[in-house]
């Protein structure tokens, strides 16, 4: 119950327990659901067909079978339009979304928004007035909002758990910021999010109730005692305690926060998709024709028909293959939901790691820069797993620092990024030449553009050498 509902404080606790969603079949298929039986029919898979209208038939009791089911392709689907408004999602276009939601219904009287992207809307759309209400420094508007849409306040968006304890902090409300680390504390199994929330929680925490959290903490992860302990031996001599100092150091108390380098939007188009683990060597919990064909097409590299057999699913098997295949056609958000399911286990250990893996690209996909790294460190991912997830998050960081004219930070992160892969690419190069020369360091600033422009003269490099002259 824990994991699937991740309650985050009591504050909410009972909204989350009282927010499952209820899903009601319509009396006929829309063309959506009818996308796996096209499919089997187009194909001559007389045997799949039988099976898929057999599940149909009992899905929608009332509908009339057509004598002839080739006439069932003539129902176009509104793929287009779909994958349109996921994109529109993804980007924060949430007003166009709703738009095309309601267009798209009207021009397709048969296809009807399907719980998952009406679910993935409504939470994009109080996740954006949750940030307007917080950056306005405005709890009440904020607690509402959370009531009202318990799921920003899952653990994979605690961010927003911290902000409206800080926000209450603020407000004076000291039991209530309290209450909300709690919460986090006590519903969330990753080492990185219970050890932030300690160190947040210190702040507002007297001696006995810091005491307190690191009890509930230990009873949350009791595989994490020795993390634990060098956390809080460490925040208690921040307060003048004269315990001895951990021996452990601040990173390793923190899930491994500093292995945490990336990449970011000077390469959107280049988000890794190769090392990903599609098909291959996942547990399955069942088959049939349909998963048959899902992986198939996943296998030939076929995106939209994989998310068109897997429209409506409910499977782990299926969602897991899904998420894939729509993170590939560049919708990372929804992949995001599809990935839930094996990622909490459903499908084996093997399998979860893998969920996670893809949850981590798509909210790298996603520019959530902390939240995939707090992901990663809670995941025991492989060798080249972890090197991907890596290079991205020191891509992203670097070229985030050097937007904040963070410069020293920027550098740091490039050259990390350039030991882990071995190369750094032009323009994080040519980026890193500019950090030096905002530094003053002309010397090294000049030593890169020159070595960028004897390896191909451009305006760019150019342009460098003669800053740095």
């Amino acid at each position: 119950m824990r994991s699937d509902l991740r309650r985050l404080s009591g504050l909410t606790l009972s909204l989350i327990l009282a927010g499952g969603l209820a899903l009601a079949q319509g009396s006929a298929p829309t063309p959506q659901d009818l996308e796996a039986l096209n499919y089997y029919v187009s194909n001559g898979d007389s045997r799949a067909a039988d099976a898929e209208l057999r599940r149909l038939r009992a899905q929608f009791p009332d509908w009339e079978v057509p004598s002839d089911l080739t006439t069932l392709g003539q129902q176009r689907s509104p793929a287009a339009e779909i994958d349109r408004i996921y994109r529109q999602i993804a980007a924060g276009d949430l007003t166009e979304a709703r738009q095309a939601m309601d267009e798209t219904s009207r021009n397709f009287p048969g296809w009807t928004p399907p719980p998952e992207m009406e679910r993935l809307l409504a939470t994009a759309e109080a996740q954006a007035a949750f940030d307007a209400a917080a950056s306005a420094g405005n709890a009440g508007a904020a607690i509402e909002i959370a009531r009202r849409t318990p799921a920003i306040l899952r653990c994979d968006r605690v961010n927003n758990a911290w902000r409206l304890a800080e926000l209450q902090a603020a407000a004076g409300q000291k039991a209530a910021a309290l209450q909300s680390y709690r919460g986090v504390i006590a519903s969330c199994s990753g080492l990185s999010e219970v050890t932030a929330t300690l160190e947040k929680a210190e702040a507002v925490a007297s001696d006995a109730e810091l005491v307190e959290l690191f009890r509930l903490a230990n009873a949350q992860l009791p595989g994490s005692g020795p993390a634990l302990k060098a956390l809080e031996t460490r925040l208690r001599a921040g307060r003048g305690d004269t315990a001895p100092e951990a021996s452990a150091p601040a990173a390793a108390a923190t899930g491994g926060a500093k292995r945490t380098p990336g990449r970011t939007a000077v390469a959107e188009a280049d988000l890794p998709a190769a090392g990903r683990p599609r098909t291959a060597g996942v547990a399955r919990s069942g088959g049939g024709a349909g998963l048959s064909a899902v992986r198939a097409a996943a296998q030939r590299g076929d995106w939209r028909t994989c998310t068109g057999l897997t429209s409506g699913a409910t499977s782990a098997d299926m969602l897991y293959e899904r998420a894939w295949c729509v993170y590939n056609l560049d919708r990372p958000l929804e992949a995001l939901a599809a990935f839930e399911p094996a990622a909490s286990g459903r499908l084996g250990a093997q399998v979860a790691r893998d969920a996670r893996f893809g949850k981590t690209l798509a909210l790298l996909a996603l520019k959530m820069t902390e939240e995939a790294a707090r992901l990663a460190a809670a995941t025991d991912l492989t060798i080249q797993q972890r090197r991907e997830v890596e290079a991205i998050i020191l891509d992203q960081r670097g070229v985030r620092a050097y937007q904040l004219k963070e410069y020293r930070r920027a550098i740091a992160f490039l050259t990390a990024y350039e030991d882990l892969t071995g190369g750094l690419r032009r323009d994080l190069a040519i980026m890193r030449g500019y950090a030096y020369l905002n530094l003053g360091k002309r010397t090294e600033a000049k030593r890169i553009f020159t070595e960028l422009n004897n390896q191909l003269a451009t305006p760019e490099t150019r342009a460098g050498l003669n800053a740095s002259r």
